[in-house]
Protein backbone atom coordinates (compact mmCIF):
# COMPACT_ATOMS: atom_id res chain seq x y z
CA UNK A 1 0.00 0.00 0.00
CA UNK A 2 1.15 3.57 -0.73
CA UNK A 3 2.93 5.06 2.31
CA UNK A 4 1.40 8.50 1.69
CA UNK A 5 -2.08 6.95 1.85
CA UNK A 6 -1.21 5.18 5.13
CA UNK A 7 0.16 8.41 6.63
CA UNK A 8 -2.94 10.30 5.44
CA UNK A 9 -5.29 7.78 7.08
CA UNK A 10 -3.32 7.66 10.33
CA UNK A 11 -2.98 11.44 10.58
CA UNK A 12 -6.68 12.05 10.02
CA UNK A 13 -7.66 9.32 12.51
CA UNK A 14 -5.29 10.60 15.20
CA UNK A 15 -6.38 14.21 14.69
CA UNK A 16 -10.10 13.32 14.79
CA UNK A 17 -9.67 11.13 17.89
CA UNK A 18 -8.33 14.21 19.66
CA UNK A 19 -11.03 16.54 18.29
CA UNK A 20 -8.43 18.81 16.76
CA UNK A 21 -8.98 21.07 13.80
CA UNK A 22 -6.21 21.41 11.23
CA UNK A 23 -5.49 24.86 12.67
CA UNK A 24 -5.16 23.50 16.22
CA UNK A 25 -2.82 20.73 15.07
CA UNK A 26 -0.80 23.31 13.11
CA UNK A 27 -0.27 25.27 16.36
CA UNK A 28 0.67 22.13 18.31
CA UNK A 29 3.05 20.75 15.69
CA UNK A 30 4.54 23.80 14.00
CA UNK A 31 3.46 22.39 10.61
CA UNK A 32 1.30 24.68 8.47
CA UNK A 33 -2.42 24.05 8.12
CA UNK A 34 -2.00 23.85 4.33
CA UNK A 35 0.74 21.20 4.65
CA UNK A 36 -1.35 19.18 7.14
CA UNK A 37 -4.31 19.30 4.76
CA UNK A 38 -2.14 18.10 1.85
CA UNK A 39 -0.76 15.25 3.98
CA UNK A 40 -4.26 14.18 5.08
CA UNK A 41 -5.37 14.09 1.44
CA UNK A 42 -2.28 12.07 0.45
CA UNK A 43 -1.26 14.83 -1.98
CA UNK A 44 2.29 15.23 -0.68
CA UNK A 45 5.22 13.17 0.50
CA UNK A 46 6.03 14.60 3.96
CA UNK A 47 9.63 14.74 5.12
CA UNK A 48 10.87 12.80 8.13
CA UNK A 49 11.18 16.05 10.11
CA UNK A 50 7.62 17.03 9.25
CA UNK A 51 6.37 13.66 10.49
CA UNK A 52 8.39 14.04 13.69
CA UNK A 53 6.82 17.47 14.29
CA UNK A 54 3.33 16.08 13.74
CA UNK A 55 3.99 13.07 16.00
CA UNK A 56 5.32 15.36 18.74
CA UNK A 57 2.34 17.68 18.38
CA UNK A 58 -0.06 14.74 18.68
CA UNK A 59 2.07 13.18 21.46
CA UNK A 60 2.32 9.85 19.65
CA UNK A 61 5.20 7.75 18.39
CA UNK A 62 6.66 8.48 14.99
CA UNK A 63 5.75 5.00 13.78
CA UNK A 64 2.09 5.50 14.67
CA UNK A 65 1.91 7.67 11.56
CA UNK A 66 3.59 5.03 9.36
CA UNK A 67 2.07 1.73 10.44
CA UNK A 68 -0.69 0.22 8.40
CA UNK A 69 -3.73 -0.41 10.56
CA UNK A 70 -5.41 -3.78 10.54
CA UNK A 71 -8.96 -4.12 9.34
CA UNK A 72 -11.64 -3.81 12.00
CA UNK A 73 -13.12 -7.24 11.37
CA UNK A 74 -11.20 -10.51 11.33
CA UNK A 75 -12.35 -14.08 11.03
CA UNK A 76 -9.87 -16.69 12.20
CA UNK A 77 -10.73 -20.34 11.83
CA UNK A 78 -9.09 -22.91 14.05
CA UNK A 79 -8.60 -25.22 11.08
CA UNK A 80 -6.34 -22.57 9.54
CA UNK A 81 -4.07 -22.32 12.59
CA UNK A 82 -1.10 -24.63 12.90
CA UNK A 83 -0.95 -26.02 16.43
CA UNK A 84 2.19 -25.66 18.50
CA UNK A 85 2.86 -28.93 20.33
CA UNK A 86 4.94 -30.23 23.20
CA UNK A 87 7.32 -33.06 22.28
CA UNK A 88 4.77 -35.69 23.32
CA UNK A 89 1.90 -33.80 21.65
CA UNK A 90 -0.31 -33.94 24.78
CA UNK A 91 -0.43 -30.12 25.04
CA UNK A 92 -1.51 -28.11 22.01
CA UNK A 93 -1.65 -24.34 21.59
CA UNK A 94 -3.55 -22.51 18.85
CA UNK A 95 -2.56 -18.85 18.54
CA UNK A 96 -5.46 -16.68 17.40
CA UNK A 97 -3.95 -13.23 18.03
CA UNK A 98 -0.37 -12.15 18.62
CA UNK A 99 0.78 -9.08 20.48
CA UNK A 100 1.33 -6.09 18.17
CA UNK A 101 2.00 -2.37 18.65
CA UNK A 102 -1.80 -1.92 18.59
CA UNK A 103 -2.68 -4.99 20.63
CA UNK A 104 -0.94 -5.63 23.96
CA UNK A 105 -2.32 -9.11 24.44
CA UNK A 106 -2.18 -12.57 22.92
CA UNK A 107 -5.14 -14.94 22.61
CA UNK A 108 -4.74 -18.72 22.52
CA UNK A 109 -6.85 -21.81 22.76
CA UNK A 110 -5.16 -24.71 24.53
CA UNK A 111 -5.93 -28.42 24.60
CA UNK A 112 -4.47 -30.85 27.12
CA UNK A 113 -5.08 -34.58 26.84
CA UNK A 114 -6.65 -36.43 29.78
CA UNK A 115 -4.23 -36.99 32.66
CA UNK A 116 -1.52 -34.75 31.16
CA UNK A 117 0.19 -31.58 32.37
CA UNK A 118 2.08 -28.62 30.98
CA UNK A 119 4.55 -26.41 32.87
CA UNK A 120 4.89 -22.80 31.72
CA UNK A 121 8.17 -21.11 32.57
CA UNK A 122 6.35 -17.80 33.04
CA UNK A 123 6.06 -14.67 30.96
CA UNK A 124 7.37 -11.10 31.12
CA UNK A 125 7.50 -9.28 34.44
CA UNK A 126 4.27 -7.26 34.19
CA UNK A 127 2.17 -9.85 32.36
CA UNK A 128 -1.27 -11.02 33.43
CA UNK A 129 -2.83 -14.27 32.29
CA UNK A 130 -6.57 -14.80 31.93
CA UNK A 131 -7.86 -18.34 31.50
CA UNK A 132 -11.41 -19.48 30.74
CA UNK A 133 -12.16 -23.19 30.73
CA UNK A 134 -14.33 -24.23 27.79
CA UNK A 135 -14.46 -28.01 28.34
CA UNK A 136 -13.11 -30.32 31.04
CA UNK A 137 -11.41 -29.61 34.34
CA UNK A 138 -8.24 -27.58 34.85
CA UNK A 139 -6.12 -27.67 37.97
CA UNK A 140 -3.78 -24.69 37.94
CA UNK A 141 -0.79 -24.37 40.23
CA UNK A 142 0.53 -20.82 40.47
CA UNK A 143 2.33 -18.88 43.22
CA UNK A 144 2.23 -21.87 45.60
CA UNK A 145 -1.58 -22.10 45.32
CA UNK A 146 -3.78 -24.66 43.57
CA UNK A 147 -7.04 -23.78 41.83
CA UNK A 148 -9.53 -26.11 40.14
CA UNK A 149 -11.78 -24.79 37.39
CA UNK A 150 -14.45 -26.42 35.26
CA UNK A 151 -16.33 -25.33 32.12
CA UNK A 152 -17.22 -21.63 32.12
CA UNK A 153 -14.92 -20.84 35.10
CA UNK A 154 -12.23 -18.21 34.72
CA UNK A 155 -9.10 -17.12 36.60
CA UNK A 156 -6.54 -14.33 36.25
CA UNK A 157 -3.09 -14.11 37.80
CA UNK A 158 0.34 -12.54 37.47
CA UNK A 159 1.99 -14.75 34.87
CA UNK A 160 5.61 -13.77 35.44
CA UNK A 161 6.35 -16.86 37.53
CA UNK A 162 6.26 -20.53 36.59
CA UNK A 163 2.79 -22.11 36.54
CA UNK A 164 1.44 -25.61 35.91
CA UNK A 165 -1.66 -26.64 33.97
CA UNK A 166 -3.11 -30.07 34.80
CA UNK A 167 -5.99 -31.78 33.02
CA UNK A 168 -7.61 -33.20 36.15
CA UNK A 169 -10.86 -34.25 34.50
CA UNK A 170 -12.14 -36.71 31.93
CA UNK A 171 -11.50 -36.19 28.22
CA UNK A 172 -9.61 -33.35 26.58
CA UNK A 173 -9.32 -30.06 28.46
CA UNK A 174 -10.01 -26.99 26.29
CA UNK A 175 -9.47 -23.43 27.51
CA UNK A 176 -8.71 -19.97 26.23
CA UNK A 177 -5.71 -18.06 27.49
CA UNK A 178 -5.25 -14.34 27.12
CA UNK A 179 -1.83 -12.97 28.03
CA UNK A 180 -1.97 -9.23 28.70
CA UNK A 181 1.19 -7.15 28.69
CA UNK A 182 1.03 -3.87 30.56
CA UNK A 183 3.36 -1.07 29.62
Amino acid sequence: MDINFIIAQNLKTLRMERNLSLGQLAELSGVSKVMLSQIEKGDTNPTINTLWKIANGLKVSYTSLLEQKEHDTHVIRKRDIEAQLTEEGHYRVYCYYTSTPYRNFELFQIEIDEGCTYKSVGHSEKSQEYIMVLEGELTLEVNNETYTLTADDSISFSASSQHLYVNSGKGTLKATITNFYSA
